[in-house]
C-alpha cells in the first residue's frame, strides 16, 4: 500500500550552547589523547551566563593538573575557533569564570576496561545504533543531510557574505515521503542570532538567499515549499548568555536526525572504550558497508554490550524489508567481518586520534573531515563473500 508522510530532522551550528559545551569536552579529549593515547576521560562540561564548569574523571600517563593547567587556553582557543571570540556575542573567554574539577578514574571501572593480554572491557553497559541508506551520496536521510548543510553554510556565510550572524543558530527541514522514498522539500526553518542593527527583513532575505537557496534548488521543493527564517522574530542574544549549554543534549542532531533509535548515549568528552562512542561509530561503519554492498536499501545496527566484558551481548541487523540476501545471513557475516570488541575497534578505526573537538561540531557522521575512518566503505567485498559463503 502506498503511503505519503511527512518526516523532519533538525541540525544546530556549531555555536549552539549544547554544542559548544560538547566542543569543549571533545578538545579536552583531544588534549589527553594527544599526550597519551590511552587515556581514559570522561569529562562534562556546562555553560551558562557568566560561568563555565568543567567536570570529570581521568585516567592519564601525565600528571591530571598538567591537563587541568591547559584548560583554560582550551575553552579560549575552542570559543575563538567557534565565533565566540567577538565579545559581542556576550561569551568571550574574558566574560565569564571558569572551574575545572579533575578527578581519577574510579579503580572499579579501571579494572573492568584494563585486562588481561591487552583486551580492553567495555567501559559501562548500554546499546548502540548505527543505520545508513541509500537515499543520499553520505547514505543519510535526505533530512539531516539537508539541515546539517544548513548549518555549514551557515559557519561559511559568517566568515563570508554575512558576518552580522552570530555563532548560535538552528535549522530544520521537512521532508514528503511518497512510498518510502524522499519526493520533496517541504518546510525549511532556520534561525539564527544576528546584530541589533540589522532589520529582520534583510535576515530574512540574506539567510534565504545565501542559505536556503544553494541547499534546497527548485527541483527538490515541494509545491507548496516554505521557508521560516526566525518565526519568531528577531533574535539578538543567544549562545550561552540565553541559554545554558550541556554536553550530551544533541545526541539525535549528531546521529540521523531521528531515523533510527538511539540507545540513549552522547559522545563527546568521552574516550573511544567508552562503547557509547565506538559503539556507535562500528555500528555505522557495519550498516554503511552492508547498503554499500547492495545488500539493503537501508539497514540499522544495534549493538549492546556489557560494563567489563569486551564481546557484545548482542548484534541486530534490520534491513526494514530492503535486504538483497537472506537477513539472518548478512547478520551473521557482520558478526565475521567487523571488530565488535572495544580493542578491536579502536585498533581498527585508530579511535585514539585527537579528532574529537572537530567531528563535535556536526556530529561524527557523514563528514567529509579527514579520519572519519568508519565512514569508509572498505569492508564490502569481504562482507559480499562473507554472506555468500
Amino acid at each position: 500500500m502506498s503511503r505519503s508522510y511527512l518526516f523532519s530532522s533538525e541540525s544546530v551550528s556549531p555555536g549552539h550552547p549544547d554544542k559548544v559545551a560538547d566542543q569543549v569536552a571533545d578538545a579536552v579529549l583531544d588534549a589527553a589523547l594527544g599526550r597519551d593515547p590511552s587515556s581514559h576521560v570522561a569529562c562534562e562540561v556546562l555553560l551558562t551566563r557568566g560561568m563555565a564548569i568543567l567536570a570529570g574523571e581521568f585516567k592519564t600517563a601525565f600528571p591530571i593538573q598538567d591537563l587541568r593547567a591547559e584548560t583554560p587556553a582550551l575553552v579560549a582557543s575552542t570559543l575563538e575557533r567557534i565565533g565566540y571570540g567577538d565579545p559581542r556575542w556576550g561569551f568571550a573567554p574574558s566574560q565569564f569564570t571558569l572551574t575545572a574539577q579533575f578527578d581519577a578514574q574510579s579503580t572499579e571501572i579501571d579494572r573492568g576496561v584494563t585486562q588481561a593480554e591487552g583486551e580492553i572491557g567495555a567501559g559501562d553497559q548500554g546499546l548502540m545504533f548505527g543505520y545508513a541508506t541509500d537515499e543520499t551520496p553520505e547514505r543519510m536521510p535526505l533530512a539531516i543531510v539537508l539541515a546539517r548543510r544548513l548549518m555549514a553554510g551557515h559557519v561559511e556565510a559568517r566568515r563570508g557574505d554575512l558576518p552580522w550572524l552570530g555563532p548560535d543558530a538552528k535549522s530544520q527541514v521537512t521532508v514528503r515521503y511518497e512510498n518510502g522514498r524522499p519526493a520533496a522539500v517541504e518546510t525549511v526553518v532556520v534561525s539564527t542570532l544576528h546584530r541589533d542593527d540589522v532589520p529582520a527583513a534583510r535576515v530574512e532575505e540574506a539567510v534565504r538567499e545565501v542559505l536556503v537557496d544553494p541547499v534546497v534548488p527548485a527541483a527538490m521543493r515541494a509545491g507548496g515549499f516554505r521557508v521560516l527564517i526566525n518565526p519568531a522574530g528577531p533574535w539578538n542574544v543567544g549562545g550561552p548568555m540565553a541559554d545554558t549549554g550541556l554536553t550530551g543534549r544533541k545526541i539525535i542532531a549528531d546521529t540521523y536526525g531521528g531515523s533510527c533509535p538511539h540507545g540513549g548515549g552522547a559522545f563527546s568528552g568521552k574516550d573511544p572504550t567508552k562503547v557509547d562512542r565506538s559503539g556507535a561509530l562500528i555500528a555505522r561503519y557495519i550498516a554503511k558497508n552492508v547498503v554499500a554492498a547492495g545488500l539493503a536499501a537501508r539497514c540499522t545496527v544495534q549493538l549492546a554490550y556489557a560494563i567489563g566484558r569486551p564481546e557484545p551481548v548482542s548484534l541486530l541487523v534490520d534491513c526494514h524489508g530492503t535486504a538483497t540476501a537472506d537477513e539472518s545471513a548478512i547478520e551473521r557475516a557482520a558478526g565475521r567481518v567487523f571488530p565488535l570488541t572495544p580493542r578491536r575497534i579502536i585498533e581498527a578505526l585508530a579511535l585514539t586520534r585527537p579528532v574529537w573537538a572537530r567531528a563535535a561540531a556536526f556530529g561524527p557522521f557523514a563528514g567529509a573531515l579527514p579520519g572519519f575512518t568508519w565512514e569508509a566503505e572498505d569492508r564490502v567485498e569481504a562482507l559480499r563473500e562473507a554472506v555468500g559463503g
